[in-house]
Order: structure tokens, then sequence, then C-alpha cells
């Protein structure tokens, strides 16, 4: 299950349970999105994926004329979500989610976003609009929501017997994009940690492979997170600094190109220090503040 799939081949990766790789391969989708039929006494879709008429072809020749219960969205991203209209209008599904793209941010990406920022990645998928909400700890047929912001504030992760769909939250060949407002580093490490808590036997990500070992998976990101947060503060500790100043020295084996993505990241770990009064930014929090040590 480690190779790669051909984007719109129906794929059995389990008893019940049949994957459909999108044609949108870029670098935040690895091989492209994926997307899931789960067979449990009626048909649920998860993440019909992007705006494609291939891959709604292809969905729909996997369904095989079968009624379509439910469509359901781990989050409102441009890769995951705009099909669920034309699904749903082609098979009467309702669908399903947390909420629309600005659902469950937190208070300080609220006021962030109302500041003007605006996030980074995949896109967000404005116009979403779920027909019936999930929230933590609902059932949609078989599947029970589990809502894991951090990624993105609507951003749901599903359960079903002794599996995990794991949205964007986790994926085994890439650490998760946490672009501040739409994703908020604090929620993330929160969310790790609560599927720390369940015993999965696998995880399936939104893009790339299975996930067959997910307590070591989740033990990497998180150390990953908390390795990068020491290089921040050791930075600081140094001097302060601005955003760009702090990656140029942080991300040091980076393209230029790139730079622009790790000023993202810093920022989201930066909000999330500022939050635990670890680090102070002047004159506020913002993308162009001069960030220090709090004393």
């Amino acid at each position: 299950m480690t190779n790669r799939p051909e984007p719109g081949v129906p794929e059995d990766l389990a008893p019940g349970l049949i994957r459909v790789l999108a044609p949108n391969p870029s670098t935040f989708t690895y091989w492209g999105t994926n997307s899931y039929l789960v067979d449990d006494g009626d048909l649920s879709l998860i993440d019909p994926g992007p705006q494609d008429r291939g891959h709604f072809e292809a969905l729909m020749a996997a369904l095989g004329g079968r009624p379509l219960a439910r469509i359901v969205v781990t989050h409102a991203h441009r890769d995951h979500s705009p099909l669920a209209g034309v699904v749903a209008k082609a098979t009467g599904a309702p669908v399903l989610a947390f909420g629309r793209a600005e659902a469950g941010r937190s208070a300080v990406m609220a006021r962030l976003a109302a500041a003007g920022l605006t996030g980074g990645g995949e896109g967000i998928d404005a116009g979403f609009v779920p027909d019936r909400l999930l929230r933590d700890g609902d059932r949609a047929g078989p599947l029970r929501a589990l809502h894991t912001p951090g990624h993105m504030g609507n951003h749901l992760c599903l359960l079903w017997r002794d599996v995990v769909f794991t949205g964007d939250l986790v994926m085994g060949w890439s650490t998760s994009i946490v672009s501040p407002p739409d994703g908020d580093l604090t929620d993330f490490m929160a969310s790790c940690g609560r599927l720390q808590d369940i015993a999965a036997e696998v995880f399936h990500p939104g893009h790339g492979a299975p996930v067959c070992d997910p307590a070591a998976r989740l033990a990497d990101l998180i150390a990953h997170r908390k390795g990068r947060e020491r290089q921040i503060r050791a930075a600081l500790a140094e001097a302060p600094g601005t955003i760009p100043e702090l990656a140029a020295r942080i991300y040091t084996d980076v393209t230029p190109s790139l730079l622009p993505a790790a000023e993202r990241n810093v920022f989201a770990h930066l909000i999330d220090l500022v939050g635990r009064g670890l680090v102070t930014a002047d004159p506020e929090l913002a993308l162009m503040a001069r960030y220090r040590i709090a004393t």
C-alpha cells in the first residue's frame, strides 16, 4: 500500500474501504487528495476532493449506482471540499462537516483574520457550506467525528472501527502545514495529543499512504514541533528579532523560495509562545512585530 496509486482507479485498502486518488499532485498534496468510500451498512464518502471533472466521474464509477448516504468533509481547503456540492447534487447525499471555512478558529486567530491576515498553503474554499454540522463526538453513520483543529479550525478526524481518517492533521510523508490564521499551532499540538489517546491500528490521511504505526508518527510530529520551538527560543535568547530575521537565522539550509513558508511556520510558533507567556511581541502580535524572550 506504499506504492503510488493511480489517480481515478478505486483501490481496496481493507474490507469496506476504498480509496480513489484525485489527479492533483503538488507540493502541498503529494500524490493528490485521497477520497475514501466507507461501506459499513451504507456508503459514506470522505473528502470528495478538488473541483475536477475526471475525479467526479471516477467517484461516480466507484459508487457503481449504489446510493450514497452522506458526504463528510474533513476541512474546507480547496483540495478537499469543492467537489462536495457536485457529488451531493448528483447523488442527493447531504454534506456534513464541522462548519464553514472560518468555523472553529481560536480567538487569537479570529483577531488576526479580522486584522487582515490571510492564510497560505492549499487555499480556503470560502464558498463551502455544509448541509449538516458535525460537532465533536457526533455520529455520521458508522463514523464518529473528532474536532481536531490545528491545520485548520474546522478540521475533523473521523473514527471508524480501528481506523482514523486524519485529513491533513497527520500524514506520513510530511508534517502538517500550520499557517495562521487558518492553522493554529497550539490547537495542532493539542489535537495530536488527543489522537495519542486513541488506540488506532492505522491512520488514513488526506494525502499519501496509510500511516501503519500511528503512535510512532504522532511522537515524531510532536518531537519535530518541540524541536523547532527550541530553535526559535534559542534564537530569541541570542537577540530579539522580526519573523524574517528569525527565519533566516533558523532555516539556514533552505532555498530562498521556501523562506516565506518558513516565516509562516515561525509565526505559528511565535503565536503559541506568546500565548503561553514565554515570548512578547512589540508592539503587538502580528507578522511585522519584533519578538523577544519574556522577562
